[in-house]
């Protein structure tokens, strides 16, 4: 198995992930080309707690311009994972 922080990048901390919070579901930033195997095993092994679900989407880059050229984004991949009853990630 790969290293689980190459499959978890990173939490994301927006409005809409703080609002999920409420509800024990968590947003992060995953490798491209994981599945939601990998992605609880990683969520489980790097904060020691219970995944009950995984549900993955792959966002499309933006069209971004810089002078005269134009050029994308790369696309990149989030996923929303709920915990089980009585499990929390602690964000600092």
């Amino acid at each position: 198995m790969r290293d689980p922080h190459d499959i978890v990048k990173s939490l994301i901390r927006t409005e809409k992930g703080a609002d999920m919070m409420r509800q024990n579901k968590y947003l992060f930033w995953v490798g491209i080309h994981t599945n939601k195997i990998e992605i609880r095993k990683a969520v489980e092994e790097i904060y020691k707690v219970k995944v009950s679900c995984v549900n993955t989407m792959t966002v499309r880059g933006k069209l971004k311009r810089v002078r005269y050229k134009e050029g994308l984004t790369p696309d990149w991949k989030k996923a929303i994972v709920t915990l089980k009853e009585g499990s929390k990630i602690d964000v600092v």
